[in-house]
């Protein structure tokens, strides 16, 4: 007896397409595999590329001049980018600046400035700085964030590192 086609009726295909069946479930299956790979592996090179970037960022960029961030009114912050780092130059209500890296010691998150509340606040877990220090106040950040040296100019505020 010899095995007869799917379109007349019987169970059993014949061999041309039940090996078109398996090529294509092969090819399914390791198109599938190869996005959960991929899925997996992007962030795990992301972690480990970070730090190297980050690195190469920093390094380059030594001061940020702010133009007409001298107009900043009191009680308020204008947030900048110091090379790849987000950060935040605070003008405070006593006529004190303050530059600040707004990046959360934790987990990286950004943070925001709270004038209200009289704080920097990380949203992603709760953590709490000094806006005039930096210093970590509670919550889960390990270390203070790290503080610029400011210079108010006529025409703008000259950024740069200790």
């Amino acid at each position: 007896m010899s095995k007869s086609k799917t379109n007349n009726g019987n169970a059993f295909p014949d061999d041309n397409e039940s090996l078109a069946r398996r090529s294509f479930v092969r090819l399914a299956l390791g198109g599938v595999g190869l996005c959960y790979a991929g899925a997996l592996g992007y962030p795990v090179y992301r972690y480990l590329a970070s730090p190297v970037e980050m690195a190469a960022g920093l390094a380059a960029v030594t001061e940020v001049s702010l133009n007409d961030a001298q107009k900043l009114p009191q009680g308020s912050v204008l947030m900048f980018k110091f090379g790849s780092h987000p950060g935040m130059l605070i003008h405070h209500r006593d006529d004190t600046w303050v530059a600040l890296d707004a990046v959360c010691t934790h987990l990286g998150c950004t943070v925001q400035y709270e004038p209200a509340n009289n704080r920097i606040f990380c949203a992603c877990h709760g953590g709490t700085y000094d806006p005039r220090t930096g210093a970590n106040v509670s919550g889960p950040p390990p270390r203070p964030l790290k503080r610029y040296v400011v210079k108010v100019l006529e025409t703008s505020v000259l950024v740069s590192r200790a």
